[in-house]
């Protein structure tokens, strides 16, 4: 007969072990839940800037080119604003490297945000394709940029456009407006390079602490036990 209250005694320990540990799991995997949040609140933020710079890199490069083509003469006219060695290659670099960013960067947020074409799919591709595109153009146009500016026989239109910043024109080209788009462009294209590798960052790090929760949950599951 004195067994009867040992056991009741050890069951009601028992249990009372059990909610203890079901509520450390519980508050456990709510600070992950939240972790996981803040990373994934970072990417998209981060996102959000690098759209916002691929949209300013696309505006200003392709502002200038616009200016170039509608000022430059071709070589029947003796006189002309533009050398005739003159290389343009950085310029539609910089134009498809903010036309790039831009556009990955808009789908990267729209297959995040909205919960009916969220899947496996859109989530990889959001995470890590879209930002590793934007990161190989904003490179391939820096590359292209200074291997053009590192030659003494061509300029390119930043290099011509600052070289005669100080002289005000009345009509088009106005080289200090160029000259600062044009720089504007390529610092942008500059920025987008570590902040595109924090973008990654930030999805590695969140798909880390997803998969660890699953894991742990798919442990401590009583079906799996």
């Amino acid at each position: 007969m004195a067994t009867k209250p040992q056991v009741t005694a050890d069951y009601q320990e028992s249990h009372g072990s059990n909610d203890q540990r079901s509520e450390f799991e519980t508050r456990d995997d709510d600070r992950k839940s939240a972790i996981l949040r803040i990373a994934e609140s970072v990417r998209l933020g981060l996102t959000v800037l690098a759209l916002l710079a691929g949209l300013t890199i696309l505006g200003t490069a392709a502002a200038t080119l616009q200016v170039y083509n509608t000022t430059s003469l071709t070589t029947d006219f003796k006189l002309s604003m533009w050398p005739q060695e003159f290389d343009i290659r950085p310029t539609v670099a910089l134009v498809t490297c903010g036309a790039i960013i831009f556009l990955s960067s808009t789908v990267s947020i729209i297959t995040s945000k909205i919960p009916s074409i969220r899947n496996p799919l859109t989530i990889l591709l959001s995470t890590f394709l879209f930002p590793t595109v934007s990161l190989i153009a904003g490179l391939t146009a820096i590359s292209i940029y200074y291997g053009v500016n590192t030659s003494n026989t061509s300029y390119s239109l930043q290099t011509w456009s600052c070289q005669f910043s100080h002289i005000s024109l009345d009509v088009k080209p106005h080289f200090g407006a160029l000259c600062k788009e044009s720089k504007t462009a390529l610092y942008l294209s500059v920025m987008i390079i570590p902040l595109e590798i924090l973008v990654l960052g930030a999805g590695v790090l969140g798909k880390q602490g997803e998969r660890k929760s699953v894991f742990i949950r798919e442990k401590g599951s009583p079906a799996l036990s």
